[in-house]
C-alpha cells in the first residue's frame, strides 16, 4: 500500500515536535545535519539508522565525512512527506542521543 502524503499543517505539527529538522522549500522533504565525537560514532548511527529504515522499508538520503551525517528524508512514492519520514527521523534523533558532543546539539 503506497503511503498517504501529509498536507502542510500535518508537516508543520510534525515538525514543531522535533528538534533540527528543516523543511526543504518546496516542502517535499526534511533535513537534518548530525555532527558526531568521531567516524566511529556517525558510522555506529548510520548502522543503528539503517537496522531501523530497513525494519520500516524506508530509507534515507545521506551524506557522510568524517564525524558528519547529512540526511534528508521524503517519501518518493508519495512525492513528498509521509508518516514514514517522521517515524524514521525520530527513531534517527534517538539513535543520535549520546553520540553527539554537548557542543553540538
Amino acid at each position: 500500500m503506497r503511503p498517504e502524503k501529509l498536507d502542510a499543517a500535518a508537516i508543520a505539527e510534525h515538525l514543531h515536535k522535533m528538534e533540527g529538522w528543516v523543511l526543504d522549500e518546496h516542502g517535499t522533504s526534511i533535513w537534518k545535519a548530525f555532527r558526531f565525537k568521531n567516524f566511529a560514532e556517525a558510522f555506529a548511527f548510520m548502522t543503528q539508522c539503517a537496522l531501523e529504515a530497513e525494519k520500516l522499508n524506508h530509507h534515507p538520503e545521506w551524506f557522510n565525512v568524517y564525524n558528519r551525517v547529512d540526511v534528508t528524508l521524503s517519501t518518493h512514492d508519495a512525492s513528498g512527506l509521509t508518516e514514514l519520514d517522521f517515524k524514521l527521523a525520530a527513531k534517527m534523533d534517538h539513535a543520535a542521543a549520546g553520540r553527539m558532543p554537548d557542543h553540538l546539539k
